[in-house]
């Protein structure tokens, strides 16, 4: 019995020395307990199967706020609808804007699409840019080391152990990516539109051209007129893929479908919007859908 307790109070004292890590959506989850290992406790706070600008700020998330040591967010102006509420409410001085558990991570991220400038007669624009950046794979390197440089910060006794996570993991994506690479070299029709502006990075990365959104304007819902313009942009440039999001209606994209003879494909936007389990399972679905 007392050999248990005491096993019991070791493993107890390991669980509560793993640092709190809480962070805003499920593809940065993953590469922060890839680079962190058993030395962090992760918990995503936005569900990948619901509109990332708008997440229900519930009350247990609230909960979950006040005991992290450390709060990762997209940035880029993706979190603002519904974050900045459940940080004051947290009344947690470690994750607080500019302190020392807080990281954004879109400040480490060559940002596109960036406005000229900023109206609300241009829809919901983010000022920073397109803060859809992990949908390009190639951007997973840059935030795994942002991750790993914030996580040194904040425990500094286990540096080694970050570095080899981060150096076996980096050597795995660079494995990884050239796999993807040779799969996204096969994709004949790089022609589509969407419905968001969602996978601009993941096109621009693989030489995609976009002919324009089902959306008027960011966060506007389509009219007849934009849909029907829409349509004649289809036929007249011979596209044959529309993307299509897992939270957006998808009634529209259906209808332009019928007219054009374009096929909608449902990309997913973060790990697990698709039940993708792990990082090379997302984005490699994210490949097959495009190169059928």
């Amino acid at each position: 019995m007392k050999k248990i307790l005491l096993l019991l109070l070791a493993f107890t004292t390991i669980v509560s020395a793993a640092l709190r890590v809480e962070t805003t959506y499920s593809t940065l989850g993953a590469i922060t307990e890839e680079i962190g290992g058993d030395l962090v406790n992760v918990h995503v706070l936005g569900s990948s199967k619901y509109d990332p600008h708008f997440i229900v700020p519930k009350p247990s998330l609230l909960a979950k706020l006040r005991r992290a040591d450390l709060l990762i967010m997209n940035g880029g102006g993706l979190e603002l609808g519904w974050l900045p509420p459940l940080i004051r409410g947290a009344n947690n001085a470690n994750i607080q804007n500019g302190a020392k558990g807080f990281l954004d991570i879109s400040h480490y991220i060559p940002m596109i699409d960036v406005p000229t400038s900023v109206s609300r007669g241009f829809g919901d624009v983010h000022a920073q840019g397109n803060p859809h950046y992990s949908t390009d794979p190639y951007m997973v390197p840059i935030i795994a080391r942002a991750i790993m440089a914030k996580l040194l910060e904040l425990d500094p006794d286990h540096e080694q152990r970050y570095h080899s996570n981060l150096e076996k993991f980096s050597y795995r994506w660079q494995k990884y990516l050239e796999k993807l690479d040779a799969k996204m070299k096969q994709c004949k029709d790089k022609k589509v539109v969407q419905y968001h502006e969602l996978f601009n990075y993941f096109l621009k990365r693989y030489n995609y051209k976009s002919y324009g959104n089902i959306e008027p304007l960011p966060g506007i819902a389509p009219s007849s007129k934009h849909t029907i313009a829409l349509i004649n942009s289809i036929k007249k440039n011979k596209i044959k893929l529309i993307l299509q999001d897992v939270y957006h209606e998808k009634r529209t994209a259906k209808f332009i479908a019928s007219k054009t003879g374009a096929k909608v494909i449902v990309i997913p936007h973060d790990m697990g919007a698709d039940g993708s389990k792990n990082l090379e399972e997302y984005y490699s679905n994210i490949a097959k859908k495009l190169c059928r």
